[in-house]
């Protein structure tokens, strides 16, 4: 279904520099496993604007990633196809027509078996993918890293915002959200959690920073199938510098990355997102650390989904 997918796309660089040797480009979508979207999308941005470069600038990072993981062998193989970024030129004054895009985008790939990776962009971008895998599974968790609970009911005039992607989950998609890294949160959506316990679970940085004995509590939260969002506000600033809102306090690359292991291991991972970069001109390490991040979980779903 490519010719329904190239609707909403345009070209780009693709993921990585992997020696396949594919005829043609039908050829290289109909043998991924994997295919990466990205979303040049921050038009409810409120803080720092620039997250509409996170896309190009995480393709251009990933020409220097490592083909071979020092833990999970060769990944490439799986098949890692870049089907464009999503054409919002004419709809980018409107969150909810991008939200849409993504939406009827992701189904294409979804119907497909693929799994799917989005690049952002904003976190508002998320619940476009999610909505179209929520279609196939109906009983579906998302895993969310990030620094906020995005559980506003509106921010800055839209219920679209980044700030409400996690509401927006919860009501309107119906699915239950687990947040781990949070260390920013409003009086609302202290509220909101009070009074949806069973649907919103939440693993406060302060807890978690240095320790794994909440891994097992977090997994046991999860319904069989996960979508994953990674915000990279989630990380700490002195790894992840580049982001809109870089609140102190953070996660580490070896806590997210064990974490996210265990969670693959145990249950059915079906998408993924990485949201929220901002690059700083002149620092390219948080480029090549999101790039990293997006190899390492498609070298989690070779091995635990796929290979199990």
């Amino acid at each position: 279904m490519l010719n329904d997918i190239r609707k909403y796309v345009l070209g780009s660089l693709q993921f990585g520099a992997f020696p396949y040797d594919f005829k043609s480009e039908s050829e290289a979508y109909k043998k991924s496993r994997v295919v990466i979207m990205g979303v040049p999308f921050d038009g409810t941005a409120t803080y720092q604007t620039g997250t509409k470069m996170g896309p190009s600038a995480i393709l251009n990072a990933s020409v220097n990633v490592e083909p071979y993981d020092d833990e999970l062998g060769e990944i490439y193989p799986v098949g890692i196809f870049t089907v464009g970024t999503l054409n919002v030129e004419e709809i980018h004054t409107d969150p909810k027509k991008v939200i849409d895009a993504v939406y009827h985008a992701s189904k294409w790939i979804v119907k497909d078996n693929k799994f799917l990776v989005t690049l952002g962009g904003e976190h508002s971008i998320s619940q476009g993918a999610i909505k179209a895998y929520k279609e196939k599974y109906k009983r579906l968790s998302v895993l969310q890293l990030d620094a906020h609970l995005d559980l506003m009911e509106q921010f800055g005039g839209t219920r679209y915002s980044h700030a409400s992607v996690s509401r927006r989950v919860v009501e309107d998609l119906r699915c239950k959200v687990t947040s781990f890294g949070v260390r920013v949160a409003s009086k609302e959506e202290h509220n909101f959690l009070k009074k949806n316990k069973s649907e919103v679970s939440v693993f406060y940085a302060r807890d978690i920073y240095d320790n794994d004995s909440w891994h097992e509590e977090a997994i046991d939260t999860l319904e069989d199938h996960v979508y994953i969002t990674l915000d990279v506000d989630g990380l700490d600033p002195s790894i992840m510098p580049a982001t809109g809102t870089p609140v102190p306090g953070g996660l580490g690359w070896y806590r997210v990355v064990d974490f996210l292991r265990k969670v693959y291991k145990e249950r059915n991972v079906i998408g993924l997102d990485v949201v929220e970069l901002k690059p700083n001109p002149g620092n390219e390490a948080p480029n090549f650390l999101s790039a990293n991040l997006v190899y390492k979980n498609i070298g989690f779903y070779k091995k635990y989904t796929l290979l199990s």
